[in-house]
């Protein structure tokens, strides 16, 4: 069973856990969750068991001290400080949906830290869907919904048809979930608004990796376009469109964790 460890920086503490026996390191930031990913330790480390052998794997929870109001900014200025308390520099770094904004402004703010960058259905501004859907679930967890967050949490990042496989198990899952849960949930979500790094893209400079769904029903289908715009005509950029399997295709496409491989293992002058 995988242990769950803190690490304390800068006025706050944070848990991650990690896997793997790789000398190269890897990061992961994961999306936007109404539990904590800490409970899918053990589930986690299995769905990229083909990373392990080359890398040392951590992952990283939100930090534990929640302020009533917490940005994007914040998020990452304290995840960069999280990983600079853990010796982590020059890292592969995969951040998934709301981990990837997180991980855009990592390696904007402190690109010492970030040695590649794959951003896996996530977008470089808050779009007007992902606005729309951050507020139906946001007042979903303010007013104590727990189950209609679940439901609306699914319908939007699930594909249709896994949606409907899972709906029997969301009354359940819902019956689990605290107030302190809604609560974070909530800031976490308020936190996004005004997220908007297009202009800033070209001042990344390490490879990148864009992993983006058509039928992103979370983000949209057009989060790739900015990516293209800001890194299209370099050699270090790379790009994949799925189809079929929503917003959660970094759970679902059988060869996502073989393209993370290839991008964070073919040889560059920037190295994890």
């Amino acid at each position: 069973m995988i242990q769950i460890e803190t690490v304390e920086a800068d006025g706050f503490s944070m848990d991650y856990f990690r896997f793997g026996s790789g000398k190269k390191t890897m990061v992961i930031l994961p999306g936007l969750s109404v539990q904590s990913v800490m409970k899918l330790a053990d589930a986690v480390a299995e769905a990229y068991r083909l990373l392990a052998g080359e890398f040392t794997v951590y992952l990283f929870d939100q930090r534990k001290e929640m302020p009533e109001k917490y940005s994007f900014r914040e998020m990452a200025r304290d995840t960069a400080a999280a990983f600079r308390k853990l010796g982590l520099r020059q890292v592969c770094l995969l951040g998934v949906s709301m981990g990837g904004m997180t991980a855009q402004e990592i390696a904007l703010r402190d690109p010492d830290l970030v040695g590649r960058l794959a951003l896996g259905s996530s977008a470089a501004l808050e779009t007007p869907q992902l606005r729309e859907t951050l507020a139906r679930w946001t007042r979903l967890a303010k007013a104590g919904d727990a189950w209609g967050l679940y439901n609306a949490f699914g319908e939007n990042v699930l594909s249709p048809g896994l949606f409907e496989q899972a709906k029997a198990l969301l009354p359940g899952m819902a019956e689990s979930i605290t107030k302190e849960e809604l609560k974070r949930f909530a800031i976490l979500s308020e936190g996004l608004e005004g997220f908007d790094v297009r202009g800033e893209l070209g001042k990344i400079r390490c490879p990148v990796l864009v992993l983006a769904a058509r039928d992103d029903r979370t983000m949209g289908g057009d989060t790739a376009v900015p990516f293209e715009q800001a890194f299209g005509g370099r050699g270090d950029f790379s790009l994949y469109l799925y189809e079929g399997y929503g917003h959660a295709a970094y759970d679902y496409a059988p060869d996502y964790k073989e393209r993370l491989l290839r991008f964070f293992t073919q040889p560059a002058s920037s190295s994890c």
